[in-house]
């Protein structure tokens, strides 16, 4: 039984729908409540997840969740379960809790005429899960037996798993060949290639291939024949037609009033897309107070540029290119948001996390792999779970993952504070882990958390108020007056002084090393005797004589200074 609902169908054809589902009745891929004004969500679940498992393993694009019909006489009686605006909500409930983070594809609302009375019927559109992989509610599997809901079947879950995933990055383009391939792309992937693996015998081996061999090595040319990936990271732009849906990027300037005014669309090839996409952004030097044991105010940009390139680089590596659209990346005054088009695979962002966490597959398993071989992206789980500390370490706002669609991944990077006793939490309590700090960060944006999660803030002292009316507590100011000794005690991180010796050096133009020693001496721990202090000094000029950030002004040690490059001072100016 697969009945196919337009977008937006009629009153007509609702009803038609119904009655036919009536018709067929108990089936696998249809559950008929009766359902008043209250049902159990976790109940809703489990049935999602039957009803999704039994419509893939049946070939089925979707099943049928039916409230406002009796289950015993078929008998149309209506229901008040929740109205537009809560079955709204109900979607991104739900999607919390499934595989994938997938939800209803929609949900129809319709009267009935019974008696002369109209009786409103809900009919919730139920998507089959997806090639290989079985849909789960709350980590668990469900199916059904005629009428009866249960564990979906060992046999059955091995049927599902057992499907061919078909992976779109490994398909062949059949018209396309080495000629249709960016030369420079190409050679820029051989380059990261070199630098990523860092073995001297691994370049070595690579400067003496062709491209085709390169790229057969990285399985982007099989058998002579050019991928989908290959044509998306190393394509000429002027061949972007062979692909059956063509892949662009956006970048979107809006202005104080919400509206467009700037933007350019980029194309293949997207191993360059981050470097000519983030020429456009402005990036400005943002100025905030972090602390309370500081008189200056820190400066920095708004955003940290590895953090967006990870994000635009995921953007690429899980697109779901098979629904088209593009990836967008629309800057705003204070915060940047990307979007590109296919479901969350984790499901929801706290999966991501929990520092165990892996993902299960990926949605182009050789696009992404490529990537990483290309030091393009991290791992999905490791790379987003360091764009997060990125913001935290910064005692800026975590990234805001936006999954209520679920064709679409939707997620706003901060360039400003937005609540200063965040801030000052974060800097009194370096400490606190992940989940921690995400719990607090809930709270600074209003998002509504659990009686377990207040309590345990409360116990940390980080909130004040009364639920809901939770907000983040104004006292910090004492909580940092006592961590003054503490943070005496303890290190900064490694930027903090790279970024005193580089304020240092654009204000005085040079240093001896003593000059260094005399600045940070007294920052650095007091629990560091002086030989650690004076190893920890080498170390930090070191690691920014090798980042090309200083050099010296002489090659005699005695007399030479510590200088600021001139790369680093024109990307300073940038």
């Amino acid at each position: 039984m697969n009945l196919l609902v337009d977008n937006q169908p009629s009153e007509s054809e609702l009803l038609e729908l119904l009655n036919k589902l009536i018709q067929n009745w108990e089936t696998e891929v249809a559950e008929f409540k009766e359902a008043g004004k209250d049902y159990d969500k976790n109940k809703i679940g489990q049935y999602f997840s039957a009803i999704s498992n039994e419509a893939n393993l049946k070939g089925l694009q979707y099943g049928w969740l039916v409230f406002g019909v009796r289950n015993k006489n078929k008998e149309i009686v209506g229901s008040d379960y929740r109205d537009t605006k809560g079955l709204d909500t109900l979607k991104q409930e739900i999607s919390v809790g499934t595989t994938g983070g997938i939800s209803f594809i929609e949900i129809y609302g319709v009267y009935s005429e019974v008696k002369n009375e109209k009786k409103r019927v809900i009919l919730f559109q139920i998507p089959a899960a997806t090639t290989a992989t079985p849909t789960g509610w709350n980590d668990h599997f469900y199916g059904r037996n005629g009428e009866s809901l249960g564990a979906l079947s060992v046999e059955e879950l091995d049927r599902i798993r057992g499907q061919e995933k078909k992976d779109w990055s490994k398909q062949i383009i059949s018209e396309a060949n080495i000629e249709h391939l960016d030369k420079d792309a190409v050679a820029l992937a051989r380059e990261n290639y070199k630098k990523k693996m860092n073995k001297s015998y691994i370049s070595d081996e690579v400067d003496q291939m062709t491209d085709e061999q390169f790229l057969t090595k990285l399985k982007l040319i099989i058998n002579g024949k050019i991928t989908n990936a290959a044509m998306l990271l190393l394509g000429r732009e002027d061949y972007d037609y062979l692909f059956n849906s063509v892949p662009e990027a956006s970048w979107r300037v809006f202005d104080s009033k919400n509206e467009i005014s700037d933007y350019e669309i980029f194309k293949i090839p997207y191993i360059t897309l981050s470097e000519r996409l983030f020429g456009k952004i402005r990036n400005l030097t943002y100025r905030y107070m972090p602390n309370q044991l500081t008189l200056f105010p820190t400066e920095t940009k708004q955003y940290d540029m590895w953090l967006l390139r990870e994000l635009l680089n995921n953007c690429i590596a899980h697109s779901e290119y098979t629904l088209g659209g593009r990836i967008y990346l629309n800057e705003f005054e204070d915060k940047i948001i990307l979007t590109n088009p296919g479901s969350f695979l984790p499901g929801k962002i706290e999966k991501v996390l929990d520092p165990g966490y892996n993902p299960p597959f990926y949605r182009n398993q050789l696009l992404a792999e490529t990537m990483v071989k290309l030091n393009m992206i991290d791992s999905q789980s490791i790379g987003i779970r360091r764009v997060f500390r990125i913001q935290r370490d910064r005692y800026f706002p975590l990234p805001d993952y936006d999954l209520s669609n679920r064709q679409q991944v939707k997620v706003c990077v901060y360039g400003k504070v937005l609540d200063e006793n965040y801030s000052q939490i974060l800097f009194a309590n370096p400490d606190f882990d992940l989940e921690t700090v995400f719990l607090i960060d809930c709270v600074q944006k209003r998002i509504k958390i659990d009686k377990d999660a207040i309590k345990y803030l409360r116990k940390l002292k980080v909130i004040e108020g009364k639920s809901p009316n939770i907000f983040l507590s104004a006292s910090v100011s004492e909580t940092i007056g006592e961590q003054s000794q503490y943070v005496k005690n303890k290190a900064f991180d490694d930027q903090y002084y790279k970024d005193l010796i580089v304020k240092y050096l654009e204000q005085y133009g040079s240093a001896k090393k003593r000059d260094i020693k005399e600045l940070l001496w007294d920052k650095l721990p007091e629990v560091m005797n002086d030989k650690q202090k004076e190893s920890k000094i080498v170390n930090l000029l070191t690691s920014m004589r090798k980042k090309e950030i200083i050099k010296t002004d002489s090659k005699n040690q005695q007399r030479s200074s510590w200088i600021l490059t001139k790369e680093f001072k024109q990307e300073r100016q940038n």
